[in-house]
C-alpha cells in the first residue's frame, strides 16, 4: 500500500487536480494506495473539492475547521498512515504538496528507489529559474544556516517537502517520540525535523534530483524568507541541544 500524504490549506484551485494527476501517474503501479488529505483548517472551497473527490477517488480527508499549522498536519497524516497499515515493512508513505510544486510524475523514481529497498527517499530540488524570490533566498540561506548544527551526511536537502518514508520507520519513530510530538517547528524546520527523527531507523536512504514547477502554481509564495531563515537558525540550534533524540547512522550518498 502506497499512503500518498498531502497537507492542504486553502488549495482549492489545485488539489483536486493534483489529486486526478496522481491518480494518473499509479496507475502504471500494481500497488494499491489511498490518498490522506488534511484539511488545515481551509476558508475556500478546499473542503467542497474533496468531499466530491472522496466519491470517486480511494480519498479519506482529515482536519477540519480548525487550524493546526503545516507541522501539525503532516504529522497527524504520519500518524494516520502508520495506524492504518497491515504490512509496515512493505508499505511507503509520501509527503507532498497541494500546490503542484511537487509534481505528481516525480513519483514513479522515488517508488522505484523505495522498491529497491530504500527507507527514506527525499529529493533536491534543480535550479530553476521561476523559482519565486522569496524561496530562492531561503534555500540560499538554509545551508548555511543549518550547518554548524545539522549535519546529515547524504542528504542534500534537509528542508524537502517530497519525501517518501517506508510505514515501519514512521512507526517506530512514533513509537520512540511516545507522547511527545515529532517537532515543535513549522515550515522548512519542521521539514528537518521529521527527517531526524526517522533516520534512526532508516537502513537506507537516498536522495532525487526532482525539476519543481511553479508555473502551474495559482497562488503567491507564502514563504517569508527573513522570518522563516531566523526560525530555522533557532530550531537548528535547539537540535544540538537536545538529549531525547537517537542518533542517527551515517548515511552514503546514493
Amino acid at each position: 500500500m502506497l499512503y500518498i500524504c498531502i497537507p492542504a490549506f486553502n488549495e482549492a484551485p489545485t488539489i483536486g487536480v493534483l489529486l486526478w494527476r496522481i491518480r494518473r501517474t499509479l496507475e502504471e503501479f500494481a500497488r494499491e494506495y489511498e490518498l490522506l488529505v488534511y484539511n488545515d483548517g481551509s476558508t475556500d472551497q478546499t473542503d467542497e473539492v474533496l468531499t466530491s473527490y472522496s466519491q470517486v477517488l480511494p480519498l479519506s480527508v482529515l482536519g477540519g475547521k480548525e487550524r493546526t499549522g503545516y507541522a501539525r498536519a503532516v504529522e497527524a497524516l504520519l500518524r494516520s498512515a502508520a495506524q492504518r497499515t497491515r504490512y509496515a515493512r512493505r508499505d511507503a508513505i509520501v509527503v507532498l504538496q497541494a500546490d503542484f510544486t511537487d509534481l505528481p510524475e516525480g513519483l514513479p523514481e522515488l517508488i522505484r528507489r523505495f522498491e529497491g529497498g530504500a527507507d527514506i527517499v527525499t529529493t533536491a530540488r534543480t535550479p530553476n529559474p521561476l523559482t519565486p524570490a522569496p524561496e530562492r533566498r531561503l534555500r540560499r540561506l538554509a545551508p548555511w544556516l543549518l550547518k554548524p548544527f545539522v549535519s546529515i551526511e547524504g542528504v542534500k536537502d534537509p528542508c524537502s517537502t517530497l519525501r517518501l518514508y517506508r510505514v515501519a520507520v514512521v512507526r517506530d519513530s512514533l513509537k520512540a517520540a511516545g507522547s511527545r510530538a515529532l517537532t515543535d517547528a513549522e515550515g522548512w524546520a519542521a521539514n528537518v525535523d521529521f527527517l531526524l527523527e526517522t533516520l534512526p531507523y532508516a537502513r537506507r536512504v537516498e536522495t532525487v534530483e526532482i525539476a519543481p514547477r511553479y508555473d502551474i502554481r495559482s497562488r503567491t509564495s507564502r514563504i517569508r524568507p527573513l522570518a522563516a531563515a531566523l526560525d530555522l537558525y533557532r530550531h537548528a540550534r535547539r537540535v544540538r541541544q537536545r538529549k531525547d533524540r537517537p542518533s542517527a547512522p551515517t548515511i552514503a550518498p546514493a
